[in-house]
């Protein structure tokens, strides 16, 4: 376990008894209950991304993404780590098998989620379809809450924030936002490996606390 062991003390997911929804705008789909957990401090957040070796590496030797990481399109951070592990399949889907913790600028994280635009618009979200669809066009930060998942991918009962930027803040949380990034490639393996083995890995997942804005 000497992979696990070396992560360092932000791994070990705290055992939260109570459930602390965030204060969110009305763009939001106020709906379903949502919450934000992540690994943060006084300053950074910690996000999550999935990308082929080569876009990965270039990132770890820059500190931040390089030319093979596409400017063009939207590109979405989740701050949960299992909801990371269900969309990339623990390393093992096509183009995403590495696997890097991001650690961002939180006044950043925070000014974008507020600004964000929830993706799939409803009648109840207290704007019409027109002026949603007008939102969606101007935004370069969209918002999608998704069910949070266990170490297995089954649906917990609630839903986590994947966070889309695209435009002029995908440029500024390439050159501005990261604090840092480290792959956790080996780690998430090694995880996997004991995972598939029916072994409890709930203390070595990342420590994760209810994050509010």
């Amino acid at each position: 376990m000497d992979i696990i062991s070396n992560i360092g003390n932000d791994f070990g997911r705290d055992n939260i008894s109570t459930s602390i929804s965030s204060s969110l705008s009305g763009r939001y789909d106020s709906r379903i209950y949502k919450e934000i957990r992540a690994v943060y401090n006084d300053k950074t957040i910690r996000v999550y991304q999935a990308f082929n070796a080569q876009i990965a590496d270039e990132a770890v030797a820059k500190g931040t993404f390089g030319n093979h990481f596409s400017m063009n399109r939207m590109s979405w951070i989740k701050p949960s780590f299992l909801w990371m592990m269900y969309r990339c399949g623990w390393c093992e889907k096509e183009n995403q098998e590495h696997v890097l913790a991001i650690d961002i600028n939180r006044e950043c994280f925070d000014k974008a989620v507020r600004s964000a635009v929830i993706s799939t618009y409803h009648e109840d979200s207290g704007i019409s379809k027109e002026e949603w669809q007008k939102l969606i066009k101007e935004s370069d930060v969209r918002v999608q809450w998704d069910p949070e998942k266990d170490v297995d991918g089954n649906n917990l009962s609630f839903r986590s924030l994947q966070l889309g930027l695209r435009g002029q803040t995908l440029y500024e949380y390439v050159n501005d936002w990261i604090v840092g990034l480290t792959d956790i490639t080996d780690y998430v393996k090694e995880l996997n490996i004991y995972r598939l083995e029916q072994k409890d890995i709930t203390d070595l997942l990342p420590k994760e606390k209810v994050y509010l804005l």
